[in-house]
């Protein structure tokens, strides 16, 4: 007779923390700000604040904004944070800086409103693989704030975990 086959897995109280479950919906764009600049290098204010006037401002609506400028221009901080005004009630979060920069962002927030109490005591597995944008800066976040309560931390899949901390007892 064959015995029956039994998922130890499923039937573990091993819990699996998906980071692409805190990945918040919306839109990533980049605005690239030398298009604004004469020559793509020097800001003149006048000419600057009439592209940000002519600019189609509703694209953005709803969406992560990451502001940059593409060349090796001088951007006063003023000019980012004057282009940040036109999208304050349209898109969802603007920062300065890369994709990369904005998911990390991102993540921190949610990993900061993250509720820990069905993590107490329990084992972890924090899943590696992804479909989604995850910074690497987000796995080092979750550590931070899932060690105080967890009793074990791994990671990777049930199938193949490489363990990364153990509660003392």
């Amino acid at each position: 007779m064959a015995e029956e086959i039994i998922n130890r897995v499923a039937g573990s109280k091993l819990i699996t923390f998906d980071l692409e479950d805190l990945y918040p919906k919306g839109k990533r764009e980049t605005l690239d700000i030398s298009e604004w600049l004469d020559q793509g290098f020097i800001l003149r204010e006048t000419q600057f604040r009439e592209s940000i006037k002519n600019h189609d401002w509703q694209q953005y609506s709803g969406s992560f904004v990451a502001l940059h400028c593409s060349t090796d221009a001088i951007v006063p901080a003023w000019a980012y944070m004057l282009v940040s005004t036109q999208l304050q009630d349209i898109a969802q979060k603007t920062i300065v800086g890369s994709l990369e920069l904005l998911e990390t962002i991102l993540y921190i927030a949610a990993i900061a409103n993250l509720d820990t109490t069905p993590y107490q005591g329990a084992p972890l597995i924090i899943k590696g693989c992804s479909n989604k944008p995850v910074p690497p800066n987000a796995y080092l976040l979750l550590i931070e704030k899932l060690q105080p309560v967890a009793r074990s931390i791994m990671f990777g899949e049930a199938c193949s975990t490489v363990p990364l901390f153990k509660k003392r007892a």
